[in-house]
C-alpha cells in the first residue's frame, strides 16, 4: 500500500511527497523525525506498531493525519480518536469511495429493515490480512446498527437457533483485493449489497482524497463521509 499511495501522491497535481517512512527499508526513513522539510500531512497505512511513533511526532508537532491502518487494539483505537482534538484526523476502516458510498445507503437500509430481515456479512481478503473481522466489515456492520443493538455473531460454529445478530464471516484465501457482500433476508425475500476490489488502488486514491481534505480542515476527527458529503 505504502507503494500505492506514493504512485498516487506522484501522479496529484499540487502534492509533493516529503518523505516514506519504513523501518524495514534503508532507503527510507526510518521514523517521521527523520524527514527533512515542512510535512503538511501524513498518511499512515502501515501497522499498529507505528502508532506510538506517529503520536510522538504528532503531539510534537501537530500535523493533520490520515490514518488507514487496521488492526487496532480498542486502546489503540481511543489514541487515534483523541488526536482530533488538536488536529484534523481523518480516520476509517476503509478508504475506497464505494465503500464510502455503499456505508451510507447501509445506514438507511439497516434502519428500515434491521428489526425484520436477518442481516450477514460475508468479506473476503488475501491469505496475509492479520486480522479478522476485517475492519471493513465492523464498518458495515456499525452503519447498519450504530447503536450496536444486535450482537455481532463471528464465525458460527456448533448448534445453536440463529437470534436477532448481525453475522459476520471472514474468509483469507489467496490474493484477493477484498470483497464485502451485505444480505438482507427475510420471507421470500433477498436484498444483497456487494462491493469488490478489483485492486487496491482504490484505497490510495481515497485516502489522498482524505489528505487533501484534511489540510483544509479545523481540528477534529473526521470519515470518509465527511471527505465525500461534507
Amino acid at each position: 500500500m505504502g507503494t500505492l499511495v506514493r504512485e498516487r501522491l506522484d501522479q496529484t497535481e499540487g502534492v509533493v511527497c516529503a518523505g516514506v517512512v519504513d523501518q524495514q527499508n534503508t532507503a527510507c526513513a526510518a521514523s517521521l523525525f527523520e524527514i527533512k522539510g515542512a510535512i503538511d500531512v501524513i498518511i499512515d497505512f502501515s501497522h499498529p506498531e507505528n502508532l506510538q511513533m506517529i503520536t510522538e511526532y504528532v503531539t510534537k508537532n501537530p500535523t493533520p493525519l490520515v490514518v488507514a491502518t487496521t488492526g487496532y487494539s480498542e486502546a489503540q483505537t481511543a489514541a487515534v480518536k483523541s488526536l482530533g482534538a488538536t488536529m484534523p484526523v481523518v480516520f476509517t476502516a476503509n478508504f475506497s469511495l464505494g465503500i464510502t458510498v455503499m456505508a451510507k445507503v447501509l445506514r438507511e437500509v439497516g434502519a428500515a429493515l434491521g428489526d425484520s430481515f436477518d442481516i450477514e456479512i460475508i468479506e473476503k481478503h488475501h491469505n496475509q490480512k492479520i486480522d479478522a473481522p476485517s475492519g471493513t466489515a465492523k464498518l458495515l456492520a456499525d452503519a447498519i446498527d450504530p447503536e450496536h443493538h444486535y450482537p455481532r455473531v463471528c464465525a458460527r460454529d456448533g448448534i445453536g437457533k440463529r437470534g436477532r445478530e448481525i453475522g459476520i464471516q471472514a474468509i483469507r484465501a489467496g490474493n484477493m483485493s477484498g470483497e464485502h457482500t451485505v444480505i438482507f433476508a427475510a420471507e421470500d425475500e433477498i436484498l444483497e449489497f456487494t462491493h469488490k476490489a478489483g485492486s487496491r488502488q482504490i484505497f490510495a486514491i481515497g485516502a489522498v482524497k482524505a489528505a487533501c481534505f484534511a489540510v483544509e480542515q479545523a481540528a477534529g476527527l473526521y470519515s470518509m463521509e465527511n471527505v465525500l458529503f461534507g
